[in-house]
């Protein structure tokens, strides 16, 4: 049987040699080497090549390379094939650093103290205490929970929301749309990771911008397509908002011309938050094809109804 990857090269030679010595008897072909595509059994990409079925006609499982799996077309993977999401402990960590780093930043005013520094401008601003600044993720699955458990020793009031009921000590949860404004007027700093639903497509406009208290912060993990992007920067001209991180945008990489490359009220960064990583991320691809191989439920199979 044959893996074939498609995916950044570079890594790819990661992937090559831990298969190469913890699974020789797993072939691994790299795209667009295929090979006789008879014997392709398993994908592990970031998007999957046009005409999957015609392509690879004995593919038996789909593994994307990533937590989410919006990137995917999913209409266009047939129904009968499994598609499972990569549960990386290494962009778990990850995403705990980014959301540690960009909440820490909004906390302390980092925005302002950079436009200062810029400005040549030597002035301190009070310090609000970290258990008087409340945070809010929207999203309460692995990570988000993982992230949540990062926060909590530094002493925030932390908030969760989720479509369904959660129960995490420490964190006063909400659920479904109904409770969701209630969710927002307690968010000073606001945290989405959410996944990428038609659902939650541009769950980050102005209607919710508005239930937010005055002057709160935005962080946005998630995906470019839960934020419409001119709702933030009228949030942001108007005093709704008062900063915002981003890691994702509707169009990556930004066009040149793109106000928030130069606003001074938005941290943009280039997809970051969190990569696979080999090392970490190769004893769960190979455990997932050895649960596949026994006939066992591999974990991160997705659920097609909703999208994740």
């Amino acid at each position: 049987m044959a893996l074939l990857y498609k995916a950044d090269p570079v890594r790819g030679e990661q992937w090559k040699t831990l298969f190469a010595e913890n699974a020789p008897d797993i072939e691994w072909r790299a795209w667009p080497d295929i090979g006789n595509s008879e014997d392709i059994e398993y994908l592990a990409a970031w998007q999957a090549p046009d005409d999957l079925e015609a392509l690879l006609p004995n593919l038996k499982v789909l593994f994307a390379l990533s937590a989410g799996v919006d990137q995917l077309d999913l209409g266009r993977i047939p129904q009968r094939l499994p598609v499972v999401r990569l549960l990386d402990p290494g962009i778990t960590r990850g995403m705990c650093e980014y959301a540690s780093f960009a909440v820490l930043s909004l906390h302390r005013d980092m925005l302002r103290y950079r436009q200062q520094q810029i400005a040549r401008c030597w002035q301190a601003h009070l310090l609000q205490p970290s258990h008087k600044r409340r945070v809010g993720v929207m999203g309460l699955g692995t990570q988000a929970q993982q992230i949540l458990a990062t926060l909590q020793p530094m002493g925030f009031a932390l908030k969760g929301w989720a479509r369904s009921a959660h129960h995490i000590d420490g964190v006063e949860c909400f659920a479904g749309r109904e409770q969701l404004p209630a969710f927002l007027s307690q968010c000073d700093i606001l945290l989405c990771v959410l996944p990428l639903t038609e659902q939650t497509q541009g769950i980050l406009d102005r209607e919710l911008f508005r239930q937010l208290p005055r002057g709160a912060a935005l962080i946005n993990m998630g995906r470019g397509g839960h934020l419409v992007e001119s709702d933030l920067l009228q949030a942001l001209d108007n005093g709704q908002l008062s900063g915002a991180v981003l890691d994702v945008l509707q169009e990556e990489p930004a066009p040149a011309d793109h106000p928030f490359w130069s606003h001074p009220q938005i941290l943009l960064t280039p997809h970051i938050a969190a990569m696979t990583q080999p090392e970490s991320a190769f004893e769960v691809l190979l455990e997932n094809i050895r649960r596949f191989e026994r006939r066992e439920p591999m974990t991160g199979q997705i659920d097609r109804a909703k999208g994740y």
